[in-house]
């Protein structure tokens, strides 16, 4: 059928979620998914899946985007299972790093880095530990987690035990932030359920007479770890006498974000089947010693909005409707509904999911990966989530939840998030068991690309297609006297007249980390005035960039 122009200018303007191919009818979709056969990342996830359905077999992977060997383009590091008390491989099974061509392909160096894992994988955490300018890797497991020291020529060493990081039970997300603002990155580890060898099973039996997956209600809760940076390499535990040690939770995800403005970052964690946890940073006490005050309930995050307790999977935050404030998600199981908290500039939330179409999207799907990113560089901040049930015999006993679930697109419009999976191309239309996702610029072009980790299966990589013609500016921080990730550090620019601000937050999504470069976009205007950074403490310091060079990358130096 051939469109009319006054249809093709109805599909094209304003919204910016279509775009057509010239001399063509055809939508051009927001998202292309890049096979394994052209992007050349040909590992698949091995879950481990067995007839007695061990619950870690459902919870992975994780996945990253990061620039290993400092060349300025996003390589990709995937997490697998591995050997463990209840799964002994015939073939010894190994995560992934692979390094970006620079011309839309990968090339698998695992083994030439070091950096294959051996443990039963769950996440992965990247942070420049050691302020020595290069990324190192954090990898957590059902089993021992592992800390890969990056050694600057495309290797990595295993510091695991000289660290003191040897982290016992079931770890999931992880994320490193500078809690205390000394310049060096402190790390806090989502601890789940007590899953001890007397305890894999004991959830039942359902109706079809085998094994599932337990619902993690039937396992006790675990405390959480946090570790602060000694600045020699090593770390140690400081979680003990503060809430972080009283809170009980089954932690999934985590987000480091600064809730009420104070400089000092705080953690939101996504707990299941229990109440989340809002640790905020209130400091150092009378004694010296620093403390988190947990008050998710109080600030109306920890339970549902009828007070029940939800199975808290993936998180993020962003200052979703420019407030100043950072807004927070979580997502959860079917039924459940996910939640999208409006900070309302007193250390309270609510939850507006409704209003922005997120809680009726959702109300069948199970969420993982997700995050708050501009996807078409308009400047308003837009969301992608990740879904699939965790249970692969839910299609027996449910006639409307499907263990394959689809990845959800909301743009923002008009101050509001609307669902555009419709338009956003074939991979919206799929259905995969998803779990951890990254964004990263794999490419360099100014645009967010989706890299989504399926249990069981290959990767997903989306490449972004949706801003282009807007205009943009990437910024890839350095810290001196703070932490050398800049995590922490407000961004204030100013385009067309209109001001706009973000805080560079560490971690969210689910398992995941993602492209620590931030891209300012504007739209179709040609030019920001000027860009202001305040670094974080303990430099504190305010820098000011005048009318920088549009559409492209630049590093900025504390200082």
């Amino acid at each position: 059928m051939k469109l009319s122009r006054r249809q093709l200018l109805s599909l094209t303007a304003g919204a910016g979620a279509v775009s057509l191919l010239k001399g063509s009818t055809a939508a051009s979709p927001l998202f292309e998914e890049i096979p394994p056969s052209a992007s050349g990342i040909t590992w698949v996830h091995d879950n481990a899946m067995s007839a007695k359905r061990y619950l870690p077999e459902t919870l992975g992977p994780g996945c990253a985007f990061f620039d290993y060997d400092n060349d300025g383009w996003m390589d990709i590091y995937l997490v697998n299972s591995g050997r463990c008390d209840f799964f002994k491989p015939a073939t010894p099974l190994r995560n992934a790093l692979y390094r970006n061509n620079r011309d839309g392909t990968f090339t698998d160096v695992t083994e030439k880095a070091g950096v294959a894992g051996g443990t039963f994988g769950m996440g992965v955490a990247i942070g420049d530990y050691d302020n020595d300018g290069w990324p190192d890797i954090f990898v957590t497991s059902y089993g021992s987690c592992i800390l890969y020291k990056n050694n600057h020529d495309g290797t990595f060493t295993d510091v695991t035990n000289k660290a003191g990081l040897e982290t016992p039970g079931w770890t999931t997300s992880a994320v490193w932030f500078d809690y205390d603002n000394d310049g060096k990155l402190d790390l806090f580890i989502c601890s789940f359920v007590d899953y001890g060898k007397t305890e894999h099973l004991s959830c039942g039996d359902n109706k079809l007479a085998r094994n599932y997956y337990c619902i993690p209600r039937a396992f006790k809760g675990t405390t959480s770890f946090l570790y602060h940076n000694n600045g020699d390499g090593t770390f140690t535990q400081v979680q003990m006498g503060t809430d972080i040690a009283r809170a009980m939770g089954k932690g999934l995800g985590v987000v480091a974000t600064d809730i009420n403005n104070d400089g000092l970052m705080d953690l939101f964690v996504a707990n299941d089947t229990v109440q989340n946890f809002l640790f905020v940073n209130r400091g150092k006490d009378k004694s010296g010693k620093w403390q988190f005050e947990e008050m998710a309930i109080a600030a109306e995050v920890g339970y549902s909005e009828s007070g029940q307790p939800r199975s808290g999977m993936g998180v993020d935050a962003a200052d979703v409707f420019g407030s100043g404030y950072q807004d927070l998600f979580v997502a959860n199981v079917d039924q459940e509904m996910f939640s999208l908290y409006k900070n309302q500039k007193n250390e309270t939330f609510r939850d507006v999911a409704h209003a922005n179409s997120v809680a009726q999207s959702t109300r069948l799907l199970s969420g993982w990966g997700l995050k708050f990113f501009d996807y078409d560089n308009d400047g308003a901040v837009d969301l992608i989530l990740a879904n699939g049930h965790p249970d692969d015999m839910i299609e027996n006993y449910s006639a409307q939840v499907k263990y394959k679930e689809p990845i959800l697109l909301f743009r923002q419009d008009n101050g509001k998030l609307r669902n555009v999976s419709s338009e956003a191309g074939p991979a919206f239309r799929k259905s995969y068991p998803a779990r951890g996702l990254a964004i990263g610029d794999f490419n360099n072009n100014g645009l967010m690309d989706i890299l989504i980790a399926t249990n069981g299966g290959a990767p997903v990589l989306l490449r972004n297609q949706a801003g282009s013609g807007n205009h943009w500016l990437g910024l890839k921080l350095e810290g001196v006297n703070c932490n050398h990730d800049a995590i922490g550090a407000k961004l204030r620019w100013s385009a067309g007249g209109v001001i706009r601000s973000r805080l560079k937050n560490s971690g969210g999504s689910y398992l995941s980390s993602s492209d620590p470069r931030e891209v300012l976009g504007v739209g179709k205007v040609e030019k920001i005035e000027w860009v202001e950074i305040t670094w974080p403490k303990p430099s504190g310091k305010v820098q000011k960039i005048e009318n920088p060079a549009m559409d492209r990358y630049m590093t900025v130096k504390e200082g």
